[in-house]
């Protein structure tokens, strides 16, 4: 009897362990800094039925891919490596119902989120609002209830000749604003970008000569950016 018993328990711990594998093939890959090769494991496992659902290979896959579009490759297979690296991140959290791998790999998706906000602050101070339109859409994949990408979506569609657009995203993103009472616990990356989106959209305000409207939509940020320097420039320069 304590034989079946044993079988049983082995049965079960294997079968445990066949629906929630630990990907260690990938982390060794990872570790080894071989990213092609970690991005063709990845993609086996995310194609797979029977794992394409775990929020772990698409991480994994999302990581091989940021690191090839940092140190570069002639493989035209990765020429859009970064912009997938976006989806398969996207995926890994829509996945990560309990939150675990984002909370393992907290400094991973932090630098990652970092580097996105990067690329739209580049294309707003170019400026050019069609290409920062497109990764602010980029962004709602990572975060779909963003607040500062909500005010860039307006502020790329009011400097692309979109007003009616432009004010239903403001619209949109005032209501978000108002459920929030601080942004201490934030991410560093969405503290920037809601920064970068208040201050853009500031600036379309004064261009539309709503001044008025500039001044109170900074006024109700303002508590949050007092240390920053950028902010206290442009708060300055259109409030006092």
């Amino acid at each position: 009897m304590k034989k079946f018993v044993l079988i049983g328990a082995l049965l079960t711990t294997k079968l445990l362990t066949a629906q929630a594998p630990e990907y260690n093939d990938l982390r060794i890959l990872y570790a080894d800094g071989d990213y092609e090769k970690l991005v063709r494991a990845s993609e086996k496992y995310v194609l797979s039925d029977k794992t394409k659902a775990d929020a772990l290979p698409h991480m994994w896959m999302a990581r091989g891919l940021y690191k090839v579009s940092l140190s570069g490759t002639a493989d035209e297979k990765y020429k859009n490596a970064y912009k997938e690296a976006i989806g398969e991140l996207g995926k890994s959290i829509k996945y990560d119902k309990s939150g675990e791998v984002q909370t393992e790999y907290a400094e991973f998706y932090d630098e990652f989120k970092n580097s996105l906000v990067e690329m739209i602050k580049n294309e707003i101070e170019t400026p050019d609002y069609k290409k920062a339109a497109t990764w602010v859409l980029k962004y709602y994949k990572i975060n779909l209830t963003s607040i500062g990408a909500k005010y860039l979506d307006g502020v790329c569609k009011y400097r692309n000749s979109d007003k009616g657009g432009a004010n239903t995203a403001w619209k949109e993103a005032e209501t978000m604003l108002k459920s929030v009472s601080d942004i201490e616990s934030w991410s560093k990356a969405e503290k920037d970008l809601l920064m970068m989106g208040i201050l853009q959209t500031a600036e379309c305000y004064v261009s539309s000569k709503q001044v008025d409207k500039a001044r109170t939509l900074l006024g109700k940020v303002a508590q949050w950016y007092e240390g920053n320097e950028d902010f206290k420039t442009k708060y300055d320069e259109i409030v006092n």
